[in-house]
This record gives C-alpha cells, sequence and structure tokens, in this order.
C-alpha cells in the first residue's frame, strides 16, 4: 500500500437537535466537551460535497474515543430518515462500559431507549460480555458492552 492508517479520529454523528444531543452524551453518558465550531459556505460544501452546507459542530471524548456531533443547519431540503440496524447505511458506536445496568437506567431517564435487553455473548472473541443497543430520538445507535467481572 503507498499509505498507512495512522489512527481512527473520531466518529461524526449526525443530528437534528446539537443541543439535546450534546447534554445526553456530556451529561448522561460523562463525555468532555472538546470543542465546538460552525462551519458554512465553500469550506463546508468542499469537505462534505453538500451544497449549502451549514454545520454546528461539537466534539465531545472519553479516553480512546471522540464523537463529532453535526447539526446541519442548511441545505432546507436534509431529510431525516430512519434506518434500522439491518438497513444498509446504518452504523452504530459501541462503548465499553462498566455497569451496564446503571448505563441503561440513565439512558432511559434521558429518553433514549433499548431496543430490546441486554444478552450476554457465548461465543467468539466478545464471549461473556453483556451487550445491548440503545437509540436515541434521532435513531442513533449505541451499543453498550460490559466485560464480564474479573475472577
Amino acid at each position: 500500500m503507498p499509505f498507512s492508517i495512522l489512527a481512527a479520529d473520531h466518529t461524526g454523528i449526525t443530528v437534528s437537535n446539537l443541543e439535546r444531543s450534546l447534554a445526553f452524551w456530556r451529561d448522561v453518558l460523562g463525555f468532555e466537551l472538546s470543542h465546538r465550531a460552525h462551519q458554512k459556505g465553500e469550506l463546508a460544501e468542499q469537505i462534505t460535497g453538500v451544497r449549502g452546507a451549514e454545520i454546528l459542530i461539537a466534539v465531545v471524548k472519553v479516553p480512546g474515543h471522540k464523537i463529532e456531533l453535526l447539526e446541519y443547519r442548511a441545505p432546507a431540503d436534509r431529510k431525516q430518515v430512519e434506518l434500522r440496524p439491518c438497513d444498509v447505511g446504518s452504523v452504530h458506536v459501541a462503548l465499553t462500559v462498566d455497569n451496564l445496568d446503571a448505563v441503561l437506567e440513565a439512558v432511559a431517564a434521558s429518553g433514549w431507549k433499548a431496543a430490546g435487553q441486554p444478552q450476554t455473548l457465548t461465543t467468539g472473541p466478545n464471549a461473556g460480555k453483556r451487550v445491548i443497543y440503545v437509540r436515541d430520538p434521532d435513531g442513533t445507535t449505541i451499543e453498550f458492552m460490559q466485560p464480564p467481572a474479573s475472577s
């Protein structure tokens, strides 16, 4: 290969309400606000390929990962789609947590909801982990994973 991927920098999530999403990631999950930005004009158009793009951005972080929350203010013809995890183009972020039940209580209190019930994986490299998908009001999926207790 004539190049190398050096690292994964962040995961970007387009949201309908930046302040609501920022409150969840920061106040419910404990991510730290790194910075905010406002992109528009040719810069935003050339980066995204979206004509007329205007974007409010907030980047939040925890050890090992950053989430870039993007609220597009323009163009006016942007769409809200409701992808299911099985639909092509659907993505999710997986976060390792130390107390899945406490996370689910905080998530429920914030207006997000679990897709089902936590399950313990029995095979593969994640065997023993308890996992669950949750979805935000925009339909964004986060997978929470709790490793098995140390023996």
